[in-house]
């Protein structure tokens, strides 16, 4: 095989893996999400729990952060904070900040 032949081939299975990589974290996140939907509706609707919708990447990360240090008097979002590894916790981060525009 020519090498420019392996070279386009290499090339090609490093894009197919990186993104079958990011089609599965967006699956992850949608299915952590699915969790937060209970409450906090996705849509932007509820009432009384706070609408995530909206809310930054960085904002919800920091927050899932501080509710698994015990930062908050929430025993419900701490007890869910603390069954998400850092991964998840990025993963679903990123799906809810994704679904909202004007990030705050």
């Amino acid at each position: 095989m020519r090498p420019v032949a392996r070279s386009a081939i290499a090339t090609g299975l490093v894009l197919l893996v990186s993104q079958s990589g990011a089609a599965a974290e967006a699956d992850q996140g949608a299915q952590l999400a699915a969790t937060c939907a209970s409450c906090h509706r996705l849509d932007g609707g509820g009432t009384g729990i706070p609408s995530i919708i909206g809310l930054g990447e960085e904002r919800l990360t920091n927050a899932l952060l501080a509710y698994r240090a015990s930062e908050s008097s929430n025993h419900i979002m701490h007890a869910i904070a603390l069954s998400l590894s850092d991964e998840e916790i990025a993963s679903v981060a990123r799906y809810v900040a994704k679904q909202g525009s004007n990030p705050r």
